[in-house]
């Protein structure tokens, strides 16, 4: 009986899990849809219970999704995070990856930035309707 009032105490309905993890109830369900998840325990009369186990995956998945992981690369770093044999090559590997994914993206938001800029610089910015930056963006390339 002490253990059952036990479990019942750390097992959580969907939105305390999510208050706990900070992953909404919405995205725990499209995790469980897409196998980011197991699918949890569900009550007699159907609703998801989760223990703490289920709450610090949420919370696993919620850092990833902070650092811009993709959820093929969560679903790896889930594989890897549960298999307590793996090697940590693997990890630093995935991670060294992510880094160059990431260092790309600046780049090209850098270059982005640069570009509007040298736009911004050339528009007068006053009542009159010549704008180089409309000019440039309605440009037709051959």
């Amino acid at each position: 009986m002490k253990a059952s009032i036990a479990a019942a105490e750390k097992s959580m309905n969907i939105g305390g899990a999510a208050k706990a993890s900070g992953v909404s109830a919405k995205m725990i369900r499209h995790y469980e849809a897409i196998g980011l998840v197991p699918k949890v325990r569900r009550t007699d009369s159907g609703y998801r219970t989760y223990d703490a186990n289920d709450v610090h995956s949420l919370s696993f998945i919620r850092r990833s999704r902070v650092l811009g992981f993709s959820m093929k690369e969560i679903k790896k770093l889930l594989n890897l995070w549960r298999n307590k044999t793996r090697p940590s090559s693997e990890v630093k590997k995935l991670a060294l990856e992510h880094i160059r994914d990431l260092e790309k993206k600046i780049s090209e938001l850098q270059a982005m930035v640069d570009a509007l800029r040298i736009l911004a610089l050339k528009c007068n910015g006053d009542d009159r309707p010549e704008c180089p930056i409309l000019g440039k963006l309605g440009e037709i390339k051959d």
